[in-house]
């Protein structure tokens, strides 16, 4: 079930996501980022001879994506005053989170990350090749990049223009958080081109795992975020209305609020 490789793209993973150590957030965001970008370059090295053109997409598009998602957050991260004025209080600064709590995040971090990228990575170690499942889930790895990186293009576009006003335009018309549907659908073209390349129970369930957490981390950054606009725009009956009549996440599913569900904790 875990093959040589896989344990090295893990181990990859906790190197690069170990910077969480210097902030506590960063586990989640810019190790994040990076640590997909980092086995996917990995993979092109541990398999360039197995690669076919297929494959060889999906890996490039895990670089993309995480040095995009990574570039944009650590810019976010250290060049935006408002969003650290804005996050003030939001997220813990790990000063008072225990050492042996960060490493239990840490190596949890790791192994979400690293069985997110399990379908190729079985792909590849299974030696399948390419299929048609393969060109359906690249090419809807890409419809997600684009959508969420014109979702984070067009909120800060908004911010720019009136930075106390919540985004209610372009993809925000849709859905109130884009950038998440975005990162779903990124990760649903990642598990269809496992279809035909993953074999039995084991593997699947690794790739299962993956897909699930990731899924479950964005309906828990929604929530986060819908508690954070209530109390930051709560009183606004604009808002008021463009909450009671836009999706939270899902476009035409009449799921308008997840802020109930405390289970959604990540």
């Amino acid at each position: 079930m875990f093959p040589l490789n896989f344990l090295i793209l893990f181990l990859a993973a906790m190197v690069i996501s170990s910077i969480g150590f210097k902030n506590y957030v960063w586990f989640i965001s810019l190790g994040y980022g990076f640590s997909i970008a980092g086995e996917g370059l990995l993979m092109l090295f541990l398999y360039g001879k197995e690669m076919t053109f297929g494959t060889l997409l999906c890996c490039l598009l895990f670089v993309i994506y995480g040095l995009r998602l990574g570039g944009y957050l650590a810019i976010r991260e250290f060049k935006s005053s408002s969003y650290k004025k804005n996050m003030t209080g939001e997220i813990k600064d790990g000063k008072t989170v225990p050492f042996g709590v960060k490493i239990a995040i840490w190596v949890t971090c790791a192994l979400l990350y690293v069985t997110q990228v399990s379908a190729v990575f079985y792909r590849l170690h299974n030696e399948c090749g390419s299929n048609a499942f393969t060109w359906i889930g690249a090419v809807i790895m890409i419809c997600g990049i684009t959508l969420e990186s014109a979702a984070d293009y067009q909120k800060n576009a908004a911010k720019k223009l009136n930075p106390r006003r919540f985004v209610d335009t372009g993809l925000y018309r849709i859905v109130r958080c884009p950038n998440y549907l975005g990162e779903m659908l990124f990760w649903t073209g990642v598990l269809v081109t496992g279809f035909g390349g993953v074999i039995g129970f084991g593997q699947w369930l690794i790739v299962l795992i993956g897909y699930v957490g990731i899924i479950f981390v964005m309906f828990s950054g929604a929530r986060r975020l819908e508690l954070r606009q209530d109390k930051n725009y709560g009183s606004d009956p604009e808002y008021q209305e463009y909450v009671k009549t836009v999706p939270i996440l899902l476009p035409f599913v009449p799921i308008y609020s997840v802020k109930k569900y405390k289970w959604l904790v990540a």
